[in-house]
């Protein structure tokens, strides 16, 4: 069996996430080096899974000549800077969204990179989420024949660190830039008009920091389908993700996952279970679909599902949308490009 030797860079949530995954479900992959500022906690965390090179300077994974491919899970301000290195030193690039922190270095990153001679994959793991997937397995079917709405759903159970806020890029990049690719990858269409907007209902300091904690899009699609986006940074009732496609032979809806499917109804009420309580219990298993999914495209030589044009026009929208909901306005993607 031919074996993919990889180094991941960056070993926050995500990128412990990634490894574990490659070593517990990915046979075909080898993680050989663990690159990350904070060498001590990697390596405490890191000496249940086996026996790694564990090193400070990211670099030095791009100098291994024995490594294939790279696992990049760095802060987002860092990710042009590595994808750019990782393809010149001819190593194949598996990286956490968002493609770049701005416009303006993911355009570059999208017209240079495009045609490299390694494999690169952005890390949209809602398109290997069993739900999202069954969704789209209806779409591409026939079944629910032409699409003409499409409506989703995201809210976090609790806010995120004041901190992360301020450099984070804001809502549209950070978080509802997953609703962008999934409106892309439902529909099969690009997006040509964003009209977007936002509330400060949580926490001032959000609004302080120049964000929104609530907030909207209406995305016009290039086939004519309208798709209709609402988040939020906080739910009292677990971790929120549902779905809707309405065609004109039907309709498809995906509800949360929850710890059973059990409804108990009695006098007093009608009661289930709460949605799962955050990402990692929510789309564990779409994360080892999405890094089983680049393994082998590299060593089948396949496409990958999401690469850097993905990535790229999911930016390019949280742009449309984060002008949008300042200018009061809707904005054409034909502004941007």
């Amino acid at each position: 069996m031919e074996t993919l030797r990889i180094g991941v860079i960056g070993l926050g949530r995500l990128g412990r996430i990634h490894t574990t995954n490659l070593i517990q479900h990915v046979p075909e992959a080898k993680v050989k080096t663990l690159a990350d500022p904070r060498v001590d906690e990697t390596k405490k965390w890191a000496e249940r899974l086996g026996d790694f090179k564990i090193t400070a300077n990211w670099q030095d994974v791009l100098e291994d000549p024995e490594i294939d491919a790279v696992v990049i899970a760095s802060p987002t301000t860092l990710h042009g800077e590595m994808l750019k290195a990782a393809v010149k030193a001819k190593k194949h690039v598996f990286m956490e969204k968002p493609l770049a922190h701005n416009l303006e270095t993911a355009r570059e990153l999208y017209k240079n990179l495009k045609d490299t001679g390694v494999k690169i994959q952005i890390a949209f793991n809602r398109r290997f989420d069993h739900n999202f997937r069954k969704v789209k397995d209806f779409i591409d079917s026939g079944e629910l024949g032409e699409i003409h709405l499409i409506r989703t759903t995201s809210r976090d159970p609790h806010l995120p660190d004041i901190e992360f806020v301020k450099k984070s890029g804001g809502i549209f990049f950070d978080f509802m830039i997953h609703e962008f690719d999934t409106a892309r990858f439902l529909t099969g269409s690009e997006v040509v008009e964003v009209y977007a907007g936002g509330s400060v209902l949580l926490d001032p300091r959000i609004g302080e920091a120049g964000d929104f904690d609530t907030a909207y899009a209406i995305l016009k699609m290039e086939n004519g389908a309208i798709c209709a986006i609402d988040v939020s940074r906080k739910t009292t009732y677990g971790y929120d993700q549902r779905v809707e496609v309405f065609g004109s032979k039907g309709c498809a809806r995906a509800e949360n996952d929850r710890a059973t499917n059990v409804i108990v109804s009695t006098e007093a009420a009608v009661c289930s279970d709460k949605p799962l309580y955050y990402f990692p219990q929510r789309y564990m298993q779409s994360f080892a679909n999405e890094i089983r999914a680049f393994v082998e495209s590299v060593l089948e030589d396949k496409d990958v599902s999401a690469g850097v044009e993905a990535g790229y026009y999911s930016i390019l929208v949280a742009r449309a949308a984060d002008i949008s909901a300042k200018e009061n306005r809707s904005v054409k993607i034909a502004e941007l490009i």
